[in-house]
């Protein structure tokens, strides 16, 4: 099994099949542009420059005009100094899960070769990077302990939680989580339920 590749910084690709491909290069947080719907996410876009003042962003985009587009409006949106650029190459042919090539004819990062995005990803300057030392993690027991799973009003509380903290309204539980984990600890997370729950339920 090839080692995974430990980054730093959160990792913006475009779509979930992206994400899939490069999840099992990596070990780190990977998060979606969802294509150009980046351009009206508002919530989305402040999630990204957040990420970028606690971590700093690597784009991976597709090497096709979209995926040029989509880089180049982030290029605009966020500190050029907390964001690293790697590129695919230029190749051609489809992704079998597609019935004709894109408009371009180019792979996009869900098509190409795992050695060939290794070797983008290590041309930006990423590398076998230690693991660093990290508070716990926050885990799925503690989404459970603090109502955000396995209860009628779970998604309720997530959607909140989301809404205080100014997260896309769009990510899933799983999603969640690994944001969580990127920005803020399980002692603020606790605060946080703590803080919302407690005036949801004076108002109910």
């Amino acid at each position: 099994m090839t080692e995974k590749l430990h980054v730093r910084e959160a990792v913006v690709v475009e779509g979930k099949y992206d994400k899939i491909k490069l999840s099992a290069l990596i070990d780190g947080l990977i998060v979606e542009t969802h294509g150009f719907g980046i351009y009206k996410d508002r919530a989305l876009l402040d999630l990204l420059r957040r990420l970028a003042d606690t971590r700093g962003l690597l784009i991976l985009t597709d090497s096709d005009g979209a995926g040029f587009q989509i880089r180049n409006f982030l290029k605009g949106s966020i500190d050029p100094s907390k964001v690293r650029h790697a590129y695919i190459p230029d190749l051609f042919g489809k992704e079998k899960r597609k019935k004709t090539p894109s408009k371009e004819g180019k792979l996009g990062v869900e098509g190409m070769p795992l050695d060939v995005l290794r070797e983008a990803l290590r041309r930006a300057g990423v590398e076998s990077e230690p693991v660093p030392c990290a508070p716990a993690p926050i885990t799925k027991a503690d989404f459970f302990r603090l109502g955000l799973s396995g209860t009628q009003d779970s998604a309720k509380r997530r959607q909140m939680l989301q809404q205080v903290l100014g997260l896309p309204s769009h990510l899933s539980a799983n999603a969640l989580l690994q944001v969580l984990n990127a920005i803020l600890d399980l002692p603020a997370l606790e605060a946080a339920c703590k803080n919302i729950f407690s005036n949801f339920a004076e108002k109910a």
